[in-house]
């Protein structure tokens, strides 16, 4: 059985119409199920963790977030979502999911997920100290911090994330390498610790084809050091394209299950209401 839940309808809207072609594209690539996980700002129910969090100045970086958070963002209540959701339901096999940023208040973010039952939950480190480290209009930033810290600070974050209890999945694992700025020093023990916080919250690894296909590094996350501690952590994975675009739902899939397959992995986790079950690629349904 073939998944992908990692995908997002942001670059359009809440039609029918548009949505499908994400269907389409997971049957062309022989996909069995998909899930939806609207990045959290979407919704206006996170707007105030992200203006608590990130660095809103008039720096360099500060001026780019202001202009972000205003562009097409906390456009669907996650009622809404929910509901538009639901109508897919009824001809299509697709989940329910979220994927949240690593905001410091994680009570708050407690109090909005506990309201709604989320198929499952995608953790994922998109800001360091309140800069969108991701985003390429700013990455002139990286050269201002020697990429130790960036490697400490990441690690802080999933070890957050995780002591949380609030995530099924860490997205995207070690995305910090999107734009190659690729370590001189042994990264080891930094990926030791996010296994380590990993496996103590019972979080799977995102294996994402995103930073194949939309970033420079032009490698799928997470790279192999990484993988290969995953294993021996006996880490629980899933294949996922991260999507942004009809075309792109299921992207790379075989080749991300030919990568995990090389690294021991036999299937993957399927969701449903919070809860995991290992699946084989080879299983059907």
């Amino acid at each position: 059985m073939h998944m992908d839940y990692h995908m997002h309808f942001e670059k359009g809207s809440y039609d029918k119409t548009w949505v499908e072609g994400f269907f389409r594209a997971a049957r062309e690539r022989g996909l069995d199920e998909i899930g939806i996980s609207e990045h959290s700002h979407t919704f206006p129910e996170f707007q105030k963790l992200y203006y608590d969090d990130l660095i809103l100045d008039d720096s360099f970086v500060g001026s780019f977030q202001q202009k972000w958070l205003k562009s097409n963002k906390f456009k669907y209540t996650l009622d809404e979502y929910f509901a538009f959701m639901r109508e897919l339901q009824e001809t299509h096999a697709v989940k329910i999911g979220i994927e949240v940023c690593n905001f410091q208040n994680q009570q708050a973010v407690k109090e909005i997920l506990d309201a709604y039952p989320f198929d499952y939950v995608i953790g994922s480190v998109h800001f360091l100290r309140g800069w969108a480290y991701d985003s390429s209009e700013i990455k002139a930033e990286w050269e201002n911090h020697p990429l130790e810290d960036i490697y400490e600070w990441y690690a802080q974050e999933v070890e957050k994330l995780a002591d949380s209890g609030l995530y099924d999945a860490l997205g995207h694992p070690f995305n910090i390498r999107l734009f190659k700025n690729l370590p001189d020093f042994d990264v080891t023990p930094y990926l030791e610790r996010v296994a380590r916080a990993m496996k103590r919250a019972n979080m799977i690894v995102d294996v994402n084809t995103g930073t194949y296909y939309r970033y420079p590094i032009h490698e799928i996350s997470p790279y192999p050091d990484f993988m290969k501690i995953a294993q021996k952590y006996d880490l629980d994975i899933i294949t996922t394209s991260d999507a942004h675009q009809p075309e792109d739902c299921g992207r790379y899939h075989a080749e991300a299950v030919e990568y995990v397959r090389s690294f021991g992995w036999q299937g993957s986790i399927r969701f449903a209401k919070r809860e995991k079950t290992f699946i084989t690629f080879e299983q059907s349904i």
